[in-house]
């Protein structure tokens, strides 16, 4: 325990000359390390400061870059959905169109083709009424005929009357072929 209170008691001693050669040699250390240490380290950190700031400054401006791009490319992502959509919506018009026009050329066609079959069926109908009037133009013709040349009495006009019958179909016959 003696021990302890000499070792405290130096402890808390002052002495002038160890204050001196410590403040001296502090001060020596601190010169040495300034001129050999400090200026090397500090230029180590302003340098590696310097490369921070630059790489920080680089990643904005790379950032800012992607960011532009990135905007371009959805403008150019959407301006080509819109020429997509303007072009398939112009597509479907002129389909549409075309579909009318496909139509109407049907419609006129079929008009045309109903407009020339009732005009020949017209022109047949024609035709037709024309022969049975000449026909029955030709048979007046031969019955007259037949009754200023002969006399008839009752069973003679029967007679006449059932032959003029059967030979229809004949006279008919003979005027279409000729």
């Amino acid at each position: 325990m003696a021990s302890l209170l000499l070792l405290a008691s130096s402890l808390t001693e002052i002495r002038p000359g160890l204050i001196f050669w410590t403040l001296v040699t502090f001060f020596f250390v601190a010169v040495v390390l300034r001129w050999k240490a400090w200026g090397p380290v500090l230029s180590l950190v302003e340098e590696r400061e310097k490369q921070i700031t630059s790489s920080i400054e680089t990643a904005k401006r790379e950032r800012a870059e992607a960011e532009k791009l990135l905007s371009e490319q959805k403008a150019a992502i959407a301006e080509a959905r819109r020429e997509s959509a303007e072009m398939l919506r112009r597509s479907q018009g002129e389909m549409e169109k075309f579909k009318e026009q496909l139509m109407a050329d049907a419609r006129k066609k079929a008009e045309e083709e109903l407009a020339n079959a009732r005009r020949l069926i017209g022109e047949e109908r024609t035709k037709a009424v024309a022969e049975v009037k000449a026909v029955a133009v030709d048979l007046a013709l031969q019955a007259a005929e037949k009754l200023l040349s002969e006399r008839l009495d009752d069973a003679k006009y029967r007679q006449l009357a059932q032959q003029f019958i059967e030979q229809l179909p004949k006279a008919g016959e003979q005027h279409r072929a000729g």
